[in-house]
């Protein structure tokens, strides 16, 4: 029921400011003029982020913003508009001007915001790729205090008390952990009582306060509670380890064959953005992800690095969709 609560509350405030901004879109708004690419940006540039400050999409496009604010000797500013898993912030970016002003740390919500039966923007048609920055595993988390130090003993507990260990979900309902933790529930046997939070802040917030009991997050949001102790990391949803942390196993490795879930994040920008401004856009954005420096931090973060040409975003979007329908239906996820 609090799932459903967040999604139809935010769905209203979607539908609000994607019809206005829509009818502000369709009336007409110049193309960007070829010599406008070579002096672009010669104002502030503004990252939207579709989730709450504190989580790792925000620290993603914190770094992003800073070193491309340092390469265009320009504001970039990055701001937060969370709500809908992930829909509000998305719509309201997939309606701008396309001009390259305003852009979007887009991710796996796209995808999923694609399969909601009511819809304030369509991400095939309303938006374009920019470039997929990074790659991450998402990773389950409990409190200290719930006494479980593996995945095996989490999955003992859940069967134990069907229905009371609550998990935290950062995107909220229709989110991809929504949708992760539908699957580990399925391969477990038995629910967990999900909890719905608009971003990775606040849910962490109360798992770190012990008002939840366990949370499945993008790794990198979580890597720094892990190291200090504050957060016991039980395993991680993708096939492979994470080079931040080592020592947790893939949940292949606890026992669940087959099970792979790898999440993504970058840049997406209004379709009509002229094809020259995204491809600069990509070119400065691949620079400032690429150098040493900032490729270092977010790796040690937990991110990979991805840094791809702006295709690929279109292409993982489209391969998306049709994948986690297929995974909704075969889980029994009723997502209206």
């Amino acid at each position: 029921m609090k799932g459903r609560k967040y999604w139809k509350s935010g769905l209203g405030a979607v539908i609000a400011v994607a019809a206005g901004l829509a009818l502000w879109s369709g009336s007409g708004a110049a193309p960007v003029a070829s010599d406008e690419v070579a002096r672009y940006p010669n104002k502030p540039v503004k990252i939207i982020v579709p989730v709450s400050a504190g989580g790792s999409a925000d620290k993603l496009a914190r770094t992003i913003a800073q070193r491309l604010g340092e390469k265009w000797h320009q504001s970039v500013v990055v701001e937060n508009q969370p709500g809908a898993s992930s829909a509000i912030g998305n719509a309201a970016v997939a309606h701008a001007r396309p001009d390259g002003y305003t852009l979007l740390l887009s991710g796996d919500a796209l995808s999923l915001n694609a399969l909601q039966p009511q819809r304030a923007y369509d991400p095939q048609r309303d938006l374009v790729g920019v470039t997929k920055a990074v790659t991450n595993p998402q990773l389950l988390v409990v409190r200290p205090g719930l006494g479980v130090k593996t995945f095996q003993e989490f999955a003992e507990l859940v069967k134990k008390k069907p229905g009371e260990v609550t998990l935290a979900l950062p995107g909220g309902t229709g989110s991809l952990q929504h949708l992760a933790v539908e699957l580990l529930n399925e391969r477990i046997g038995a629910k967990t009582n999900q909890i719905p939070y608009p971003g990775g802040g606040p849910a962490s917030l109360d798992l770190l306060g012990g008002h939840v009991d366990a949370m499945l997050i993008t790794l990198a949001a979580a890597t720094e509670n892990v190291r200090s102790g504050k957060l016991v990391a039980l395993a991680v949803t993708t096939s492979y380890r994470s080079k931040a942390l080592p020592d947790v196993p893939t949940l292949q490795e606890a026992g669940l064959p087959d099970y792979v879930v790898e999440s993504w994040q970058g840049l997406s920008a209004p379709a009509g953005t002229p094809r020259p401004l995204v491809e600069r856009i990509n070119r400065d954005v691949v620079a400032v992800l690429r150098e040493p420096e900032t490729a270092s931090l977010l790796e040690n973060l937990g991110f990979t690095l991805a840094a791809t040409p702006p295709q690929d975003v279109d292409r993982t979007v489209a391969e998306d969709i049709a994948t986690y329908r297929r995974v909704l239906a075969s889980a029994g996820v009723d997502l209206k």
